[in-house]
């Protein structure tokens, strides 16, 4: 219990039976600030890196960083990871937009600032591929994402992807630690 209290700053409350119950909706600001800004901050930097990327890498040697373990190789994928789907890319497009409101309709209820980082790297990240979807070639809805990181027996990806799968543990995490985006917290 001490523990939960530490970690959002939310007692649990104690119930007739002597089992932990979760407590009533905290008090105090919502985080939709900080899940914002941290989409902003992970928006910003996947759209530079991308930038950066199509200007000075795309149609040259790739760069290593690590030898051969890690390079940085400008690469469209019109697909998912791995590039799979790469016909399917308005699909994808559509999840992401989804991806992206339903994050936006969950800020009004989000008390929590694990969660506001999680939601803030996902949105983040949705909102790095669907610019690339939307905006880049072939055409509106169905571009290629920029991917440029490229680890040796792995796909190659980028900063978006990136935010999107830390977002992702995070939120497996919180889950699995009782943790709700209200800031409560529940013991299953």
């Amino acid at each position: 219990m001490a523990e939960a209290e530490r970690i959002i700053g939310t007692p649990e409350v104690e119930g007739a039976d002597g089992q932990a119950a979760p407590a009533e909706q905290p008090k105090g600001k919502r985080k939709i600030a900080v899940l914002f800004a941290v989409a902003l901050f992970a928006y910003l930097l996947d759209l530079g890196s991308k930038m950066l990327v199509v200007a000075r890498l795309e149609h040259h040697e790739p760069i290593k960083v690590i030898g051969d373990l890690l390079q940085l190789n400008a690469i469209r994928n019109a697909g998912a990871a791995f590039g799979i789907g790469e016909a399917f890319t308005v699909i994808f497009t559509i999840i992401a937009a989804t991806v992206i409101v339903v994050i936006a309709r969950l800020a009004r209820k989000l008390y929590s600032l694990p969660w506001a980082i999680a939601l803030g790297l996902l949105l983040g990240g949705a909102l790095g591929n669907l610019t690339d979807r939307i905006f880049r070639s072939p055409g509106i809805f169905e571009g290629a994402v920029v991917d440029f990181i490229a680890p040796k027996g792995f796909a190659v990806f980028n900063l978006a992807d990136s935010a999107i799968v830390c977002g992702g543990i995070l939120i497996v995490i919180l889950s699995f630690r009782g943790l709700d985006p209200d800031g409560t917290v529940h013991k299953d």
